[in-house]
């Protein structure tokens, strides 16, 4: 028996930051995303040898235990082993034996919620494998309290409910980690002119995510008026870009993202750097009309609006000065799916 399972990858299109503690639970977030066509896969094969096997075959990396219903989270396999811990520990009440391997389409640090997407797609391989009672809302809440607070890792709510749910959300998150999630009935024509503007580009650089949002938490905490404010705009661009998306001003999203990224560097340090901001300059001066680094910024992917025929003379200008990459994807209208075979 081999159990299978995807999740896709995210861009934040809008409100990046409002998901996170304790701003959401003092105000309100509000962001919106929608899912792209990279994705976080995972595969389990259920062994009666009394080990467990981890595998990671793009960092070419294996570990191997006993059996056991708690493993150390220690290592390269840190959320398998989160995940792994959290399943016998609700569920099963034993130790299991198996072999994980787990891929990820884009590398760690790239913004598009690679960690906590893959927490999704090992969380559901389990689920599957153990036909465990989730609904959509309970995965989602599961891998968040797994990465968050089982594992410490700092960072919001929107990566693992995106993963889970799919498509275009207009997401709310508020007190007491409570999420409510809007699918957006986005029409396909806007969708796709949306996906042949929006160039998606890879500075090859990488960020630690979770020293740049403990410093939004932290300036929250300290009441530091200006990056409250900041937040407090980044809440009302998600609003912005879900009207925009649904009455189709498809060439408004450009103003609407520069708007966003102008708030965005206000709310911590980190989020950009002299790299970043010559990319994003290079980009707007060959016609793209605004942009964001995707996620909590520092390094990754960024994207940029191009109206028209732009992306091209964008793209050229981004691989003729710098070293990175555009990426090709396209929205996805599913979240998590898992299969048995």
């Amino acid at each position: 028996m081999i159990i299978r399972s995807k999740a896709p990858l995210r861009l934040g299109l809008a409100g990046g930051g409002t998901d996170v503690s304790p701003y959401s639970d003092l105000y309100g977030g509000a962001i919106l995303n929608a899912t792209i066509s990279l994705y976080a896969y995972s595969t389990i094969e259920p062994l009666n040898n009394g080990k467990i096997v981890f595998s990671s075959p793009d960092a070419g990396l294996e570990e191997i235990y006993d059996t056991t219903e708690v493993l150390d989270t220690k290592g390269y396999f840190v959320l398998a082993k989160g995940v792994y811990n959290r399943v016998v520990k609700d569920f099963t009440h034993a130790p299991l034996s198996f072999k994980i391997t787990s891929h990820v389409d884009s590398p760690a640090g790239s913004g598009l919620g690679t960690s906590s997407t893959l927490v999704v797609s090992l969380l559901g391989a389990f689920a599957e494998w153990l036909k465990l009672p989730l609904g959509e809302y309970d995965l989602a809440r599961l891998a968040y309290e797994i990465e968050r607070k089982d594992l410490g890792m700092a960072g919001g709510k929107q990566d693992q409910y995106a993963a889970t749910f799919g498509g275009f959300n207009y997401m709310q998150f508020l007190q007491d980690d409570k999420v409510i999630v809007n699918p957006l009935r986005i029409r396909q024509r806007y969708q796709d002119e949306l996906a042949h503007n929006l160039l998606l580009y890879y500075t090859e650089t990488s960020h630690v995510s979770a020293e740049i949002i403990q410093g939004q938490i932290d300036n929250v905490k300290a009441k530091n008026n200006k990056s409250i404010e900041a937040m407090h705009q980044l809440k009302e661009q998600a609003i912005m870009m879900k009207e925009s998306l649904l009455k189709g001003d498809i060439d408004a999203i450009g103003q609407i993202l520069n708007f966003g990224w102008e708030h965005k560097k206000q709310t911590a340090s980190g989020i950009t750097n002299p790299l970043l901001d010559d990319i994003y300059r290079t980009a707007m001066e060959a016609g793209a009309t605004g942009g964001k680094v995707s996620g909590a910024g520092g390094g990754g992917f960024m994207f940029f609006y191009c109206p028209n025929t732009s992306r091209y003379a964008v793209e050229k200008a981004l691989t003729e000065r710098f070293s990175g990459q555009v990426k090709r994807y396209e929205f996805t209208q599913e979240g998590l799916k898992t299969w048995t075979l």
